[in-house]
């Protein structure tokens, strides 16, 4: 299954919020969240960490004006996309979003299927950055830093760059099998002539590492002679099954 990506949508009026919500959600792969308010709105609503994959934010913002609300975004170190919606789309404006740290903004009235189109784009370009913080299991994933972040027990895994560029690929491919050729060739640049035994001994360390239990993975699976990246919903910590206990030291 592939994993829905949420959208965070700021601001404007309640009714025009979710009608948005709705028309995102009637698209394939988004769930989407409305808050009334600004950054606070934000913060309460992702309290544990980088969750949402994108912002669209309307000008029309109770507390702040968007500048500001996107310059106060990106000093508290989220770096997910965040496009602005305004009903005015003047230079002045738009200049002074993009400045702050919008990175898309669209005037109204828009049409939905570009609106998407330019959320899928953005999202797309953020998922290759090294800012990109990326839902991987039970795990937060941050290939900038080669780091796993698992939040319910603070545990931290460091990565190293063959495992970083696996589970991108894996990624990537959103929910599809990945051959062990492709894998050759997208990691090691190897030819698909040579031999996978590379790509098992990898996956095998890289389970070892990241599976709550290596002998029944639920991160990185078997899926039609390659691997996927096994679908999870993310948990609240009295839903969440305990890690083994050799992860608590892994850090």
């Amino acid at each position: 299954m592939t994993k829905l990506r949420h959208i965070l949508i700021v601001g404007g009026a309640a009714a025009e919020r979710t009608a948005l919500a709705h028309a995102i959600e009637a698209a394939a792969n988004f769930r989407a969240t409305g808050v009334a308010g600004g950054l606070d709105g934000v913060v309460r609503t992702q309290p544990r960490g980088q969750r949402f994959d994108a912002i669209i934010v309307d000008a029309d913002l109770p507390d702040s004006d968007v500048p500001d609300f996107c310059a106060r975004i990106r000093r508290r170190g989220l770096h997910m996309p965040i496009i602005v919606v305004s009903g005015t789309s003047s230079e002045s404006d738009i200049v002074c979003a993009l400045d702050a740290g919008a990175n898309d903004y669209v005037g109204r009235p828009f049409r939905i299927g570009e609106l998407l189109a330019r959320l899928r784009a953005q999202i797309r370009e953020h998922d290759t950055s090294e800012d990109a913080v990326l839902l991987v299991g039970p795990y937060h994933f941050r290939p900038g830093a080669r780091l796993l972040h698992e939040p319910v027990g603070n545990v931290h895994l460091r990565l190293t760059q063959k495992e970083v560029t696996i589970l991108k690929c894996l990624y990537r491919a959103a929910g599809q099998p990945v051959s062990r050729q492709t894998l050759l060739q997208e990691v090691w640049g190897y030819s698909s002539a040579a031999r996978t035994h590379t790509v098992e001994t990898h996956i095998y360390r890289l389970r070892r590492k990241i599976e709550p239990d290596p002998a029944r993975p639920t991160v990185v699976i078997n899926d039609g002679g390659g691997y996927s990246l096994g679908y999870h919903e993310e948990l609240e910590p009295s839903r969440a099954p305990p890690l083994r206990a050799a992860l608590a030291v892994a850090k």
